[in-house]
């Protein structure tokens, strides 16, 4: 962890990162109430627009290193420069995901409890590097295996 995990709001960032990488939902699915022309292209009234969040959040114009893990990215300095609508994991606007707050907190609940109760460390079968399956919802191809040590257990350096 680091510098990184001793800074206030680190595990918003890091939550932030993972779902950049990796969003529950690829993509965010619109319909178009009335015609309206954008850039020169005319999306007409009833047309489903789709967007593409997985390729938009890993598109360098927005993101640069797009595939490395950098939850600094995220950070109160850093998080002024992002435009809104180029981090979707959970839609915008007033279509946004209602359940936004209640997963965020869920999953801050969760790795807390986790962390506090044991150790993660990658063993033989740990797939490295992470390949995901592009059918469906963004999960590996393989499961990820880490070996879990009971923090009683564990080497106090982790």
């Amino acid at each position: 962890a680091g510098k990184l995990g001793h800074q206030p709001g680190c595990l918003e960032m890091v939550m932030n990162e993972s779902i950049r990488l990796h969003p529950a939902g690829g993509r965010l699915k619109r319909v178009c109430k009335k015609t309206v022309e954008l850039n020169g292209v005319t999306i007409a009234e009833g047309m489903v627009v789709l967007i593409p969040a997985f390729v938009l959040h890993r598109d360098p114009q927005y993101w640069p290193e797009p595939d490395e893990f950098r939850p600094e990215r995220f950070s109160k300095e850093n998080k002024e420069g992002i435009d809104p609508y180029t981090f979707l994991p959970f839609g915008a606007g007033p279509r946004n995901c209602i359940g936004m707050r209640f997963a965020h907190l869920v999953v801050k609940v969760a790795v807390v409890v986790l962390l506090q109760n044991f150790s993660f460390r990658p063993c033989k079968d740990t797939p490295i590097p992470l390949v995901l399956d592009s059918k469906g919802f963004m999960q590996p191809k393989k499961p990820i295996v880490l070996k879990m040590v009971p923090r009683a257990q564990a080497d106090p350096k982790n």
